[in-house]
């Protein structure tokens, strides 16, 4: 059963109850809204959430404060002198000969067109046929054409990204997510691997320990081994991360014994998680969240899947539940966020453009209280700076001037129903295909992955005294023989040193056509009959 979305109770350390409250940012508010303000349209300039947020923003308590677990690096960084100048370029009449930016007159591109889908013609045959070519000029902003043109966008930029990109993710964070305090701000990335990356260096020192799932994104972990930080597993049920087990590590952490100090971050996929495809119900997160408070513990969602949540599974035969009739429907029937229900600010999400729009955009964006952004801003000045200008036009382009929020949110009522289609069909292929005296499963209600548990005890070689590792091993390898790639569970575990009592394997049901999908868990079923001999 999907999780479902339930009335959630959060509570700050500030009353508001006597301040009036405007109305928050909707689809329909957002053209009203943007022709009160203004946007700053000229190359690398300043620009920050605050020119984008809504009057209902400010009225809420700010975040708490969290010096206590910025570290030292983070600490020591100062703003960009050469960034800070930029904000003179706005000056009229002034003559730059400060900054080291080229001349657009030398930039070999002198436009870009891209051919998007029109909105509700989201496929690819719709869009050959009826989809909306936009293009970008050199100085489409002199010329009064559009609000952000490739001689902005190839040039240098400011590391919180365009004005123009910015606004977009700000506003739609705003209308997703509302989050419950005032001083939050988002900051575009090159992905959410360096996000994750960055949080590692700002709030975590070597020998640190970090908190997460016992099955967690591989790559996550990898990230944090040479920075000197171990992860500590939290159990798991079918919701993903168990509140009861993360208060009972955190109660129970014995510096002496660890040879480090008790943990302060969690790492988390609530949505579609990675590996598992578990999802954490409202309830859920709610009682991570109260565990959180506890132990004052800071909170990293990682959420690349929240917008691939899927109607419920129906078996075959079944009459299908019918997509959202509306855009309030589809946000009402989203599970809330971490930030949503973060009164404290002590959440920063990870955003992606890559699961929803194209992992070679290498654009995300970071949601989280006004201090530890302006950490990340110090931080990528110096590192990353900004994502491809490239890629930010592009973007702006597709989401802002040609969809709109409304066709953004059709997009991704879209992409729902897409992934409700592939994951019916690979949870229905492991009901025919795959022995159910060994196999087991779960069918996962958003994401991209399918995860098998397999009962390797009654393997043949288990009696032989076999290990865990070489019954995985074997099935891995006898599942490639038959012509099929599943990653197998162990390659995800938090702590590989532990002893391993389960077994499970990842499938994902993202990009194989759907007979492909079929075809391949019939080939992991045959080779799961031939390995336990049924």
């Amino acid at each position: 059963m999907s999780p479902g979305p339930v009335d959630l109770e959060v509570k700050g350390e500030t009353d508001t109850t006597s301040v009036v409250v405007p109305d928050p940012l909707t689809v329909d508010d957002v053209k009203t809204w943007r022709a009160k303000g203004t946007i700053p349209t000229g190359t690398a300039a300043a620009s920050s959430s605050d020119m984008f947020k809504s009057l209902a923003c400010y009225t809420k308590p700010k975040a708490k404060r969290w010096d206590h677990i910025i570290s030292a690096e983070a600490k020591s960084r100062k703003p960009s002198t050469l960034k800070g100048a930029a904000k003179y370029l706005k000056n009229p009449g002034l003559i730059s000969l400060g900054g080291g930016l080229p001349s657009s007159e030398n930039f070999p591109i002198e436009e870009l067109t891209i051919k998007v889908p029109t909105p509700p013609g989201f496929s690819e045959a719709e869009t050959r046929t009826s989809g909306t070519v936009a293009r970008a000029g050199k100085h489409d902003i002199r010329e009064g054409t559009s609000l952000y043109d490739l001689e902005v966008a190839l040039n240098y930029g400011q590391s919180v990204g365009s004005a123009q990109l910015l606004r977009f993710v700000t506003e739609h964070t705003e209308i997703v997510h509302r989050p419950p305090y005032s001083d939050w701000q988002c900051c575009l990335t090159v992905g959410s691997t360096v996000a994750w990356d960055a949080t590692l260096r700002i709030l975590c020192e070597r020998g640190d320990y970090i908190l997460t799932e016992e099955y967690s994104f591989s790559t996550a972990l990898e990230t944090a081994v040479p920075l000197g930080i171990k992860a500590a597993p939290v159990k798991m049920d079918e919701q993903g991360l168990l509140p009861e087990s993360l208060d009972e590590v955190l109660t129970n952490w014995d510096e002496k014994a660890r040879g480090a100090r008790k943990p302060h971050l969690l790492y988390t996929i609530p949505s579609g998680q990675n590996p598992t495809g578990a999802t954490q119900s409202a309830e859920r997160r709610k009682e991570v969240y109260k565990v959180a408070q506890k132990h004052d513990l800071f909170i990293v969602e990682d959420e690349p899947y929240y917008f691939l949540q899927m109607q419920p599974y129906t078996p075959a035969g079944a009459a299908s539940v019918p997509p959202p009739a509306n855009h309030e429907e589809f946000l009402k029937v989203l599970l809330p966020s971490f930030l949503s229900i973060d009164v404290d600010g002590r959440v920063l999400r990870l955003e992606s453009f890559s699961k929803v729009i194209s992992p070679g955009s290498r654009t995300g964006w970071i949601v989280g209280s006004e201090q530890i952004v302006e950490r990340f801003i110090r931080h990528f000045e110096c590192s990353t700076q900004n994502p491809s200008g490239i890629s930010q036009i592009v973007l702006y382009k597709l989401l802002d001037e040609q969809w709109g929020h409304a066709g953004y949110l059709d997009w991704l009522v879209h992409l729902r129903m897409e992934y409700t289609q592939r994951r019916d069909i690979i949870v229905q292929a492991c009901e025919k295909y795959l022995p159910t005296e060994i196999a087991s499963w779960v069918p996962p209600s958003a994401g991209m992955f399918h995860w098998i548990q397999v009962d390797w005890r009654k393997h043949p070689g288990f009696k032989q005294g076999w290990k865990h590792d070489a019954i995985e091993e074997s099935i891995f390898k006898a599942a490639v023989d038959k012509g099929v790639l599943v990653s197998c569970g162990s390659w995800f575990k938090a702590d590989r040193t532990a002893e391993e009592e389960k077994m499970f394997f990842r499938t994902t049901f993202a990009a194989a056509p759907g007979e492909k999908i079929t075809e391949a868990i019939k080939r992991f079923g045959e080779a799961l009959r031939a390995e336990f001999g049924l």
